[in-house]
């Protein structure tokens, strides 16, 4: 699962293998903003299923489009 500092957020993205279908995968995505502990991590957006209407055909397809979807999401993006 890829995660990226992205202003002062930081980012958790992944395409994740569907259950139902052994060859396809979906878009999960965890946005986690500042805190004032560095231990603490703030989670603004839990990991979840994002573009839902959307199947893609292998994981690293999976993760670009949660990343874009992710940065999407972002205040000031």
């Amino acid at each position: 699962m890829p995660i990226e500092q992205v202003g002062d957020y930081e980012i958790e993205y992944s395409g994740v293998k569907l259950v139902s279908d052994r060859n396809n995968w979906a878009a999960t995505v965890a946005i986690f903003g500042p805190s004032t502990n560095p231990m603490h991590r703030n989670a603004i957006f839990p990991s979840q299923r994002v573009l839902l209407d959307t199947i893609f055909e292998d994981e690293k397809s999976a993760e670009r489009e949660a990343r874009k979807a992710a940065v999407e999401m972002l205040p000031h993006h």
